[in-house]
């Protein structure tokens, strides 16, 4: 259809039936390395093309975000020519991807069952909210499931209601889910030559994502409860305020709460018994968090931050995003990419003989239809 596409994943066909965000992310990733994506978008395009503002020249950023290096068709699966072409890109395809509620592509005869007869080698992604069982009717917003699994009872003060994240950040780890379950399932096949089923839901992969706090209930019997921005077994693991602002502040282990003190100028407090091991520290909080606070309040926040950083005690002020984009900036890591004049944020994986790549940018709808109708045509 196409030129070849470089990277590890050139020659790998996706045919990307998903949309809003956890789909079109997993399958943004497997295009930045290489893959080839068709993203299937019904007559109105992918739900996200609406979501504005902000926007760049009349196109939604969270749009922009999420589907860079893809061709789009768009095909109305209750049009009998139309479902013809889908057939025939996932008959063609190695992977299929999609996030329709479970059971729904049934009766397009797109479902795991009717595409696997039509191509046994393919690798079939579903993504959900609460999987295809007892939960299968629930929609599967990222908002219902950061309230549905927890994490919302464990964001925001002690006393205050709780919050959502200021991110749809189950769709984001489902999205991640999904592209290693994908590349499991290719590299079984180039072993065994067949193809499988990966199924993605969204409350498995938040109760995953709580990673300690999940953990702390299922193993331990402990049902966390929100602590503000403290961490429920380390101090300092917070914002403490300085002098013009508040500084993030860590001591992961005695070694760097000991370089901690030396900073601020209180040598002896790692010898206090109160405060001489993590699990001291982090019952008795109360008793030291004044003391940090009032040799911080004694400097300003981007001075702490120096001799801190200096000393090798982590530590951040607290940046907006644009701050974020700038550090990484000064850093050398490249945040920003343009892929086709539109910018983006970088692919995250550093890969020394086979880049991620940057092709194209985010499609307009069906702008590639006639490009891929001919090609499945031929």
């Amino acid at each position: 259809m196409a030129e070849q596409r470089s990277g590890p994943l050139s020659g790998v066909l996706v045919a990307d039936f998903s949309r809003i965000l956890a789909g079109p992310y997993a399958t943004m990733l497997l295009a930045d390395l290489g893959a080839e994506v068709i993203k299937v978008e019904g007559p109105g395009g992918d739900d996200t093309r609406t979501w504005l503002p902000p926007v760049r020249e009349g196109t939604s950023t969270y749009y922009l975000g999420v589907n860079r290096n893809k061709r789009s068709i768009a095909l109305d699966l209750a049009d009998p020519a139309d479902l013809d072409v889908a057939r025939e890109l996932v008959r063609r395809s190695d992977v299929m991807i999609q996030n329709f509620r479970p059971g729904g592509l049934r009766r397009f005869g797109l479902d795991y069952d009717s595409v696997v007869a039509l191509n046994e080698r393919i690798v079939y992604a579903s993504i959900s909210g609460f999987g295809a069982g007892a939960g299968a009717d629930l929609p599967g917003y990222d908002l219902v499931v950061q309230a549905a699994s927890g994490l919302m009872s464990l964001t925001g003060e002690p006393d205050g209601p709780p919050y959502k994240a200021g991110v749809a950040v189950f769709d984001v780890i489902a999205g991640l889910h999904a592209a290693v379950g994908i590349l499991a399932a290719l590299h079984h096949r180039d072993r065994c030559g067949t193809g499988q089923h990966v199924e993605v839901d969204l409350l498995s992969a938040a109760l995953s994502g709580l990673v300690n706090q999940s953990s702390g209930h299922v193993a331990g019997g402990a049902t966390p409860f929100r602590m503000g921005n403290g961490h429920p077994s380390l101090f300092p693991y917070e914002p403490l305020p300085t002098a013009d602002g508040d500084l993030v502040v860590i001591a992961g282990n005695d070694g760097q709460f000991r370089k901690l003190c030396h900073v601020l100028g209180l040598p002896g407090l790692p010898d206090d018994p109160r405060f001489a091991r993590n699990q001291d520290r982090t019952v008795n909080r109360e008793a030291l968090r004044p003391i940090l606070v009032a040799r911080l309040a004694e400097r300003t926040r981007d001075e702490w931050f120096r001799d801190l950083r200096a000393a090798g005690v982590p530590c951040s002020p607290i940046n907006t995003v644009a701050g974020g984009v700038d550090l990484a900036r000064q850093l050398g890591l490249d945040p920003v990419v343009s892929a086709g004049g539109v910018p983006g944020v970088r692919n995250p994986i550093g890969l020394s003989a086979t880049p991620p790549r940057y092709d194209l940018p985010p499609p307009g709808l069906d702008e590639h239809g006639d490009e891929i109708r001919g090609w499945l045509a031929g």
